[in-house]
């Protein structure tokens, strides 16, 4: 299992090490999987680490992107970056997404230099600790008993995150729930001290449980009752953090209408500090009955 949870890391550190192509253009690759399109995190991740190679002594403090068609997993991403500002204090990066010629995904990024300025957050809100709670893997196999053997292979696989719900919603069976999904997460191996790695990271993490937070009141998900995508999304880095310690995600739902719902999320290292901020509008179409 060490060696699995080894590989997972090391694929996932793998995918963000992108090939450079020219001074502000990069490749990315996606790790051999069954999904029919390629995961937004991935994507939000490697944007954000191409943005990083072209800055110097700075370090993202928010991003903002939008999905604009699926990525094939089967193909090569393009990802080319306009250099649009240095400035005394903030430079100013867009990233632009390509596969087959066209745009699947943009991004802006603006990075700060660090200073010093007035402070304040919210509370960190009351969860068990980690330790006490189950790693999504758990309900993973839970679930993948149940599938057919192609798609249930994908569901088997070692995660490189570890997830810990707080009050995990069944993938076969969800329930109506309140729209509020606390998760605590880590990395499964330690890494090195970069912080660009560590937010690319914590970017691509941030998409893997937010969407679900508006279905929750509805007992729906991807596998039934309905279809999901992400639209959006935008993340705020507050201060230094390790991926690969303990960070609790708290997330709400507070709106959904006309086919989207909204989410923020706010995350928080195991001693209290806020160290990012995440929102997030995505597709929740009730599926279409089979006839």
């Amino acid at each position: 299992m060490e060696t699995q949870t080894s590989e997972a890391v090391d694929e996932l550190i793998g995918i963000l090490d992108l090939e450079r192509i020219e001074r502000n253009r990069f490749r990315g690759f996606t790790p051999d999987s069954r999904s029919i399109r390629v995961f937004g995190g991935q994507v939000i991740s490697q944007a954000l680490v191409a943005a990083c190679r072209t800055v110097e002594d700075r370090e993202c403090h928010s991003l903002h992107a939008y999905f604009i068609r699926p990525g094939n997993p089967e193909i090569p991403i393009l990802y080319e970056v306009d250099p649009s500002r240095d400035g005394r204090s903030f430079t100013t990066r867009r990233v632009v997404a390509i596969q087959d010629g066209e745009q699947i995904f943009n991004l802006a990024a603006s990075f700060h230099i660090r200073e010093d300025g007035f402070e304040h957050q919210s509370d960190m809100p009351d969860a068990p600790a980690p330790e006490d709670l189950t790693d999504q893997s758990v309900h993973r196999m839970e679930l993948a008993a149940k599938l057919p053997g192609d798609i249930a292979s994908a569901f088997r696989a070692e995660q490189p995150l570890d997830l810990r719900p707080v009050h995990p919603q069944s993938f076969i069976n969800p329930q109506k729930l309140p729209p509020i999904n606390h998760v605590w997460l880590r990395l499964k191996k330690k890494i090195e001290d970069a912080p660009y790695l560590h937010r690319a990271i914590l970017a691509y993490a941030s998409d893997m449980t937010l969407l679900d937070t508006c279905v929750r009141p509805h007992g729906v998900n991807f596998f039934k009752g309905a279809q999901m995508a992400s639209l959006d999304h935008a993340m705020w880095f507050h201060d230094d953090f390790r991926i690969d310690d303990w960070l609790l995600y708290a997330q709400d739902g507070p709106r959904a209408s006309g086919g989207r719902g909204f989410n923020r999320g706010e995350i928080f290292t195991r001693d209290g500090r806020m160290v990012a901020s995440v929102a997030q509008e995505g597709l929740i179409r009730p599926a279409r009955k089979k006839s």
